[in-house]
């Protein structure tokens, strides 16, 4: 049996799903991502939402400002679908390389998606015209009828919708955004090349169970919300199978405590402070090491046809023991007052 390894040097990473809100919040939880990533597919759903290619120029900026003196990071800029969004300003903002892609959320799926597509339909010409330049489309898949269990949204939406818009854009390059089912991560291995899904480390970690257990615990609150233990299973199968057309994508969404702990809390799990450390005891407890280092680093720039990164990174095998709660930022982050095996170095 081949010892395990004190230390792994990888590329330097990148996250394909992110959330860096803005303001006083974006300069709290920026640090966190850009030690660890080089570049960063940043989630347009502010208020209002990254609508216009002027927008996502600003807030490109507002980030760029926020980066503290010293750090390289590169954010990628997504667009938020709207019913009435126009093709040709998508197509501007992504020929002038301002729109990596756009970001589709069914209306009132999650955070600030009250502004979302209502119905497919509505955005026909604009999916076509992505197709037609190659912009990558980035989907929140999950239908928002109240008469769907809100644990079977994501499959009644692959068969709903995502199955149709397939058919009708086959050569449109789609990311199924933070997959929580099975029904998700078979879709997605079946073998269509165009087809790629992000997963957070969060659902690789933990069941839904984990909302219930000693009373209601908000901090493990997310949309999707996580699944049934087989659900969970099925995407360590899927991250750490060696499969190209799954990569790593933190869905990394921060919410103050006051917004977390309310009547109403809000769904998201902070999990950027540590997400390459969580992801890695995933891979170990797998046995796919070998793996980790092409979900981290190399699948998703190649779907998304960017250069892989030239640097890179070390992680150490060193205990570390996650705060409670992170001095001075008022944020719970994943794994809060547990102990990792792993520690990114430097």
């Amino acid at each position: 049996m081949t010892p395990a390894p004190d230390q792994l040097v990888l590329r330097r990473p990148d996250d394909w799903h992110v959330h860096l809100r803005d303001d006083v919040m974006l300069e709290q939880v920026l640090p966190a991502t850009a030690r660890q990533f080089a570049r960063a597919i940043v989630m347009p759903n502010l208020r209002p939402p990254v609508t216009t290619v002027d927008a996502a120029i600003a807030y490109r900026q507002r980030i760029e400002a926020a980066l503290p003196q010293g750090m390289a990071f590169t954010p990628l800029m997504t667009a938020y679908l709207t019913d009435d969004i126009s093709p040709d300003e998508l197509e501007r903002g992504h020929s002038e390389g301002v729109f990596t892609a756009a970001k589709l959320y069914p209306a009132n799926a999650t955070t600030n998606s009250a502004a979302g597509v209502s119905d497919l339909a509505c955005i026909s010409a604009v999916l076509e015209r992505m197709q037609a330049i190659d912009m990558p489309l980035l989907i929140h898949g999950e239908v928002t009828d109240p008469d769907i269990d809100i644990f079977d949204r994501e499959a009644v939406f692959i068969e709903r919708h995502l199955i149709p818009l397939r058919r009708q854009f086959p050569q449109l390059r789609v990311v199924f955004e933070h997959i929580t089912t099975e029904q998700a991560a078979q879709f997605v291995a079946d073998g269509d090349p165009l087809m790629a899904a992000t997963i957070t480390p969060h659902h690789l970690h933990i069941n839904r169970n984990a909302m219930f257990q000693g009373g209601l615990r908000s901090d493990f609150y997310c949309l999707p919300v996580a699944k049934r233990e087989r659900h969970r299973l099925a995407l360590r199968q899927a991250a750490t199978s060696g499969n190209p057309s799954f990569f790593l994508g933190t869905d990394s969404a921060p919410h103050p405590r006051a917004g977390k702990e309310s009547s109403c809390g809000c769904a998201g799990i902070y999990n950027a402070p540590y997400a390459l450390e969580s992801y890695l005891a995933v891979f170990e407890e797998e046995g796919a090491l070998q793996h980790f280092e092409a979900f981290a680093s190399e699948n998703g720039p190649r779907f998304y046809k960017l250069p892989l990164n030239e640097d890179t990174i070390t992680l150490e095998r060193t205990a570390q023991l996650v705060p409670a709660q992170l001095e001075g930022e008022g944020l719970v982050p994943f794994h809060a007052s547990e102990v990792l095996d792993w520690r990114l170095a430097g």
